[in-house]
């Protein structure tokens, strides 16, 4: 036995023997797969290959054309002619020209490098992968179309040198002519080139509309008329979709058979939008006895999960997190590939939806030929040089890209949690964790038989043991059968509006007036549309982002709208919140005419008058609406692009109106009334009409935000609050009371509550967005709100009494002179009037200079001494 051990020992290495290549690479190309590290490490290698080899065969190729065709020869020759050579990289570099200039596309093959080189240099950044995939196919015609046209120049020249088209052109040529000739090939390169500009910038080639224009010049005005009838007529007929064969085209409905049900009707959707069906979510399996609970730690489940062993002195449980970052930011240059056809958007259908004549009703003769001719109107056109603003106005603030998940701190928390609930008898089924910028939510699924309030009560004790500040029991969380528990990061994310509006999600949106708030529990963008909510109200007490979500809503419109699509009315009676969109004057707010160049509203007196003013704009907007026959401001203004309402009768173009008040308790508190009915009424009224309110207060008290205004919100926003009284009558909710602050806020669309951390735009951002725009061309005066009636109008303070007097005015000043007391309350205990009456007789007295002004709470003074002065006074008037 001690003779076989060490025998035993040598053979042993032998069995261990080390992996073979082919081994090694299925190793490694699998680490590709799942470690992050090694799958960036191979891009970078890829990346920095790409960019040599692109710069080496760039230089070879450029030598190619001042060594040259001496060095091809010799590169022909093989390795003895190595030594002559005269290319600048030598050997190699003749034979790389040799196979890209010569054999390959001749001078476009140049093109083909500087796209390699331009594919490194995204591989290196890691980012612009849109462009490089966009520029492909322009990169691949032109390299294919060039040296097939250039190489047919050389050949009608006469000296085919391979220099311009190279061998690819030559021989493709060659292989042409024997099957079209010169001349077939000259008209194929020509239809090639058509075909392209067709495919890839709708080009339209339109020889009708000529032949149309010189036909209706010979027409009379009768034949005019009869021509228009038949259009519309033929525009009402149900046209043929042009994407389908003649078989599929639509057929008039059949009539059922006896006995059979009539097929339901389908409604037309103009512009159809797909919606992703959410997957059901896999039922949790039942507990069993002696099994572990897997917390389950997500972001977006994208990548297989990283077990962690579960710590020493916790509970027996495996901690499983699953992470991806989330929503990457696109370039900035994807919202000029999103189109500025925001008029599409208006329209919400594509072009076979365009209708170019009006209706029968308001054609006027003479004006036939122009209706029947004018294109397509582009509310646009009269600023169409105005650019967007660029996303590199805005700052990054580090976040928006996710952060390191916390392993620690979770599995602590979770350990923490279910201690907790265990020293009162609650088993768990099952834990699940979502991470979010700033609070995590903990999922758990209680065991059969436990009460869910018995979980709720514990709201105290739980966050005790967290030591938290701002723990949350959502019990249940609606939509899933779980409780949740959500606890603050201990190192929360700032969330940019940088990483907001750079998301596919908000480029891509195709909502009318899309809002960026920020991101939700779960790291995703949330867009919201002002035009469905349809009006928002925000509460919030002071400091905790009230501010920031009003500019993050104006920077949203501000980055996806025109200035004729949408206009702000900017109330703000602290006068410094909303100075910064001063500038934005011609392009983006309206106004009174009477405010001159004072775009921000400050006074609550102005405020009064402008929101009567869009009282009565919203009365002239149903009456345009009316007249269109149509339900709402998105149809009319369809109609209107279309050419079927005739401007000659009023209508016009409407943009969308968003009014905007930072502080309505102040302006309660100083006007009341006078500020509540019209809020109230545009509330009610103004959706149909594209007005929108977005109403922003510190104390969401019930005599600020009232019954009728709270009615007509159903979307509200709420930061953090001082009591629960305050949550549930901004929300009919609690929660925003426990809140962390800092954009930490609760939307309520319905009855779901989603909790957002603000996204963060800081006042030198919104000063460059306003410059940016402000120093570009505007519109030649601002959008003016309708002129208030004369009854409503401010009467000079030194116009004549031209009043009418209350029937009791002499009875009133006799008692004032008599008792000396210019006082409403002597009116009203002595002639028992009402305390509006009593006080519009005062006012009365007042411009009678019968009694002084108002002075507080002391009386008015009596400028008259006696009756008989009085009584003369009274005749001469």
């Amino acid at each position: 036995m001690a003779k076989n051990a060490p025998s035993r020992k040598k053979k042993a290495p032998a069995k261990a023997a080390s992996p073979g290549p082919l081994s090694l690479l299925i190793r490694w190309t699998g680490s590709l797969r799942y470690d992050p590290a090694s799958q960036d490490q191979a891009r970078k290698l890829l990346g920095w290959f790409l960019v040599f080899a692109s710069v080496i065969s760039l230089i070879a190729c450029i030598s190619y054309y001042f060594t040259g065709n001496a060095d091809q020869s010799l590169a022909e020759a093989g390795t003895e002619a190595e030594a002559q050579v005269q290319n600048w990289l030598g050997f190699a570099g003749a034979w790389i020209a040799e196979l890209l200039v010569r054999r390959g596309f001749g001078i476009f093959s140049f093109l083909i490098l500087l796209y390699a080189l331009f594919g490194g240099l995204v591989l290196l950044e890691n980012d612009y992968y849109q462009h490089l995939v966009r520029v492909l196919k322009y990169v691949a015609f032109t390299v294919f179309f060039g040296s097939f046209f250039f190489a047919y120049i050389e050949i009608l020249s006469g000296s085919v040198r391979f220099d311009l088209g190279g061998g690819f052109g030559v021989t493709l040529n060659f292989w042409l002519f024997r099957y079209l000739g010169k001349i077939g090939v000259a008209f194929l390169i020509l239809f090639l080139l058509v075909v392209f500009l067709v495919i890839n910038f709708n080009a339209e080639l339109r020889a009708s509309q000529l032949l149309s224009t010189l036909r209706h010049a010979r027409m009379s005005p009768a034949e005019l008329t009869r021509k228009a009838s038949e259009l519309l007529a033929r525009r009402q007929e149900p046209p043929a979709s042009k994407n389908r064969p003649a078989k599929f085209r639509p057929q008039p409905p059949a009539q059922p058979q006896a006995g059979q049900p009539e097929p339901p009707v389908q409604p037309r959707d103009p512009a159809p939008r797909p919606r992703p069906v959410p997957q059901a979510a896999p039922p949790l399996p039942q507990p069993e006895s002696g099994q572990q609970l897997n917390l389950d730690i997500t972001l977006k489940p994208e990548r297989p999960p990283d077990r962690v062993p579960p710590p020493a002195d916790g509970p027996d449980l495996e901690l499983i997190i699953e992470t991806s970052e989330p929503d990457r930011p696109v370039p900035p240059a994807r919202l000029e590939q999103v189109g500025d056809d925001n008029i599409g958007k208006v329209l919400g259908a594509g072009d076979d939806k365009y209708q170019k004549i009006v209706p029968e009703e308001d054609l006027e003769v003479e004006d036939a030929d122009e209706i029947l001719e004018t294109d397509v109107y582009d509310p646009t056109q009269e600023l169409s040089e105005y650019e967007r603003p660029p996303f590199e106005l805005l700052e990054d603030h580090g976040g928006g890209r996710g952060r390191e998940v916390n392993r620690e701190e979770l599995e602590t928390n979770k350990n923490k949690i279910l201690r907790t609930l265990e020293d009162y008898g609650i088993k768990i089924v099952s834990i699940k964790a979502t991470i979010g910028p700033t609070v995590t939510l903990y999922e758990i699924v209680p065991a059969p038989g436990i009460r869910i309030s018995k979980i709720k009560n514990l709201e105290d004790d739980i966050a005790l043991s967290l030591a938290a500040l701002g723990i949350r029991i959502i019990a249940p969380i609606p939509g899933k059968g779980t409780i949740g528990i959500e606890v603050p990061n201990s190192n929360p994310e700032i969330v940019s509006l940088r990483s907001v509006l750079t998301t596919e999600k908000f480029i891509s949106s195709k909502s009318e007036l899309p809002v960026a708030l920020g991101r939700t529990i779960s790291n995703e963008v949330f867009v919201a549309d002002l035009n469905r909510m349809p009006h928002l109200l925000i509460a919030g007490a002071t400091g905790q982002g009230k501010s920031v979500g009003l500019n993050t809503v104006i920077a949203s419109l501000l980055y996806k709208k025109h200035p004729a699509e949408v206009k702000f009315i900017l109330i703000d009676p602290k006068k410094v919140e909303m100075s910064l969109y001063q500038p934005l004057l011609n392009h983006f707010l309206a106004l009174l005419p009477e405010q001159g160049d004072e775009g921000i509203v400050t006074d609550v007196r102005d405020a009064v008058k402008i929101l009567k003013s869009l009282c009565i704009e919203m009365d002239q907007r149903y009456d345009l609406l009316k007249r269109a026959h149509v339900r709402n401001l998105r149809e009319y203004n369809q109609k209107f692009v279309n050419r079927k309402l005739n401007p000659r009768k009023g209508h016009k173009f409407l943009p969308y109106i968003v009014l905007m008040i930072d502080e309505l308790a102040d302006m309660m508190m100083v006007a009341g009334k006078e500020v509540e009915l019209p809020i109230a009424r545009l509330a009610q009224l103004a959706r149909a009409v594209g007005i929108h309110l977005v109403v922003a207060t510190q104390r969401p008290s019930v005599n600020v935000i009232t019954g009728i205004i709270k009615a007509n919100f159903p979307a509200r926003l709420s930061y953090r609050v001082i009591s629960k009284v305050d949550s549930r009558t901004i929300l009919d909710a609690n929660g925003a009371d426990q809140l962390i602050g800092r954009g930490d806020m609760l939307l309520s669309t319905g009855s779901d509550l989603i909790r957002i951390q603000n996204a963060f735009v800081d006042t030198p951002e919104v000063e460059r967005i306003v410059e940016y725009i402000a120093r570009q061309r505007g519109f030649p005066k601002p959008y003016y709100l309708p002129e208030l009636p004369e009854e409503d109008a401010e009467e000079p303070e030194d116009e004549e009494e031209s009043f009418e007097r209350d029937s009791k005015f002499e009875e009133a000043a006799r008692l004032i002179v008599r008792y000396q007391i210019g006082s409403a309350s002597l009116i009203q205990r002595k002639m028992k009037l009402g305390y509006n009456r009593a006080g519009r007789i005062i006012d009365q007295l007042e411009k009678a200079k019968i009694v002084g002004p108002y002075s507080g709470s002391k009386a008015r003074e009596v400028l008259i001494q006696d009756e008989s002065e009085l009584e003369r006074y009274l005749s001469k008037t």
